[in-house]
């Protein structure tokens, strides 16, 4: 049940990331999506950290919206696909779930 919410807080993350390039862009109405991506997501990890160890929930967390961040921006606002970045994302997938199988 942590995991999901864990897992959940991340998506959020990624979607109030979106939301913040939407605001970046001058689409005001944005920002109302923004604070609720963002409280759902922080409210989730705070859920989350009852039961996960503060620190690989928190890695867990950003990783998820890190990757997820790159992902959109390649996707979805026609950022550089380059292979440098997927090796980087890769590593970051790699010690999330690094992390999830040491705890």
């Amino acid at each position: 049940m942590y995991w999901i919410a864990l897992v959940v807080a991340g998506c959020f993350e990624v979607l109030g990331v979106y939301h913040l390039k939407k605001v970046a862009e001058k689409q005001w109405k944005s920002i109302i999506f923004l604070a609720l991506s963002f409280a759902i997501s922080f409210s989730l990890l705070s859920f989350a950290m009852t039961d996960i160890a503060m620190g690989t929930a928190y890695a867990i967390w950003t990783g998820i919206g890190t990757v997820g961040a790159a992902i959109v921006g390649m996707v979805v606002f026609n950022e550089p696909r380059e292979w440098k970045r997927l090796v980087c994302i890769a590593l970051i997938l790699g010690a999330a779930i690094g992390l999830k199988l040491i705890s």
